[in-house]
């Protein structure tokens, strides 16, 4: 797990680390903006709903937490997707469906239909869009995958800061239904985004005999053999522990504010300093984590981060005044940006291409039950004892206990695996295709000179895009 996984694709084609890349890379920015941030924009439209249905903030805050629900829970469902009919196909038919669940919630007529239109329709397409997103970003950048791992996840704070704003502006001039019906149509954006997905195209001559083996091979919609990999295993505790305290305190900072005495206006300024910081955090990590000596050691790099995080937390416990919070909004923005800059990053080097959509689908919906585990907690322990300070500490242990487990269980129990060169795993997959082909070890051997000496005296035709809508995966 301390080593970077080789990421050839499973067509056998290298990363271009360029060209179309980047316009991949803008698409996953969009898309990492509008899952993450969305769920958190609708909420300035909350007030309206009380008032328009007779309900509680309570009720209304279900609509966050089911799209939530929905981004993380469905990771198993949008692996199999994937896995069957390709990146691009999933990711524009998700486009549709969050556009459709807001444009259906703008006509509803209770709360229970906006769980069903905002909240699950809408929730099941960002989440149909979001796991493809990354996946097309693993397959066009190696070299540079950290810094496009970092840069796609700087979205998620700009169109926080983007969207809570328009927000609030759609909510003035055309009320919950039109501000809904606007962000619908925005939501199609995802589609634009899904058709720059386009896959790789593998070398003609070389891989067209072994292309039906690859078929026979790869045929699993949900590999669950990931969970063979010890890496993999200790990543999964690691991520869940994590998210149990990850959330909490940005959903509590603001009321820590209020409870302290300050504005409501100054109290949610804490949230802009904290996304402003996080902004610039995530790409400055990713280019710490693509250096030549630091990426090998990513895993600790994500550990540090999550310690970062953790012991932020604990010294925000003990803020007193408004300078406490915003000294701590600040470290908990640059703590928080590591983290989701090196989350998928790390989780890609671990399992590399071929398994990292099942691996991603099955992580995210660990997460998904300790996120709905964590802030509820937080929240009956605020309740029970009143402090805002317990709630911090207990959010900075688990944060800092998941960086221990990370970091120990890399160190003692795979650091002897991971010193092991990869071309014994490689050697087995060819070994494997060869048994599907009924050929011989020494036609094996030449097959993969032949490939490589295809790639040397062609290179600029490595990475070229197949301009029909097949599967990528």
């Amino acid at each position: 797990m301390g080593a970077v996984v080789a990421d050839d694709g499973p067509s056998g084609v290298k990363a271009p680390d360029g060209g179309w890349g980047w316009a991949v890379l803008f698409g996953c920015f969009i898309i990492t903006g509008f899952s993450y941030a969305f769920p958190k924009a609708v909420s300035v439209f909350f007030k309206e709903l009380i008032r328009e249905f007779d309900i509680g903030y309570s009720d209304t805050a279900w609509i966050s937490s089911i799209l939530l629900a929905m981004l993380y829970g469905t990771g198993p469902l949008c692996s199999v997707c994937v896995n069957r009919f390709g990146c691009r196909p999933v990711m524009l038919v998700g486009g549709l469906f969050a556009s459709v669940g807001m444009v259906i919630a703008s006509f509803c007529t209770s709360i229970i239909q906006i769980y069903l239109t905002a909240g699950v329709i809408t929730g099941l397409g960002l989440a149909l869009n979001f796991q493809p997103s990354l996946i097309m970003l693993n397959r066009y950048f190696d070299k540079r995958r950290p810094l496009a791992n970092g840069l796609s996840a700087a979205g998620s704070p700009v169109f926080l800061c983007a969207l809570s704003p328009l927000g609030q502006i759609l909510q003035h001039e055309y009320g919950w239904r039109g501000g809904f019906l606007i962000l619908g149509g925005m939501l199609l954006n995802c589609c634009v985004c899904g058709a720059l997905m386009r896959p790789l195209e593998p070398p003609k001559n070389s891989e067209a005999p072994k292309e039906p083996a690859e078929k026979k091979v790869k045929k699993k919609l949900l590999d669950f053999s990931v969970f063979k990999d010890g890496g993999f295993v200790i990543y999964t505790l690691a991520a869940s522990i994590m998210v149990l305290g990850l959330f909490v305190p940005p959903v509590f900072v603001v009321s820590y504010a209020k409870d302290l005495g300050y504005h409501d206006t100054k109290a949610a300024f804490l949230l802009t300093i904290l996304g402003f910081i996080d902004i610039f955090a995530r790409p400055v990590c990713g280019m710490v984590a693509g250096l030549k000596w630091v990426r090998p050691r990513c895993v600790y790099l994500f550990s540090f981060a999550m310690i970062f995080n953790g012991f932020t937390d604990l010294m925000g416990s003990m803020s007193v005044d408004y300078g406490g919070l915003v000294v701590f909004c600040v470290f908990f923005g640059i703590s928080y940006g590591m983290v989701g800059a090196l989350q998928f990053e790390v989780l890609m080097a671990i399992v590399g291409t071929q398994k990292f959509s099942s691996a991603i689908g099955l992580v995210l919906l660990a997460e998904a039950m300790a996120v709905l585990i964590g802030p509820p907690s937080a929240g009956k322990l605020l309740d029970a004892t009143g402090r805002y300070m317990f709630v911090f500490i207990i959010a900075g242990i688990e944060v800092t206990t998941s960086a221990l487990v990370l970091a120990m269980g890399n160190f003692f129990c795979i650091k002897k695996r991971s010193e092991e060169p990869h071309t014994k795993e490689e050697a087995a997959e060819r070994e494997e295709l060869n048994k599907c082909e009924d050929k011989t070890p020494e036609d094996a051997k030449v097959d993969s000179i032949e490939v490589e000496q295809f790639l040397k005296d062609e290179p600029e035709k490595n990475g070229e895009v197949v301009t029909n809508p097949e599967t990528c995966v």
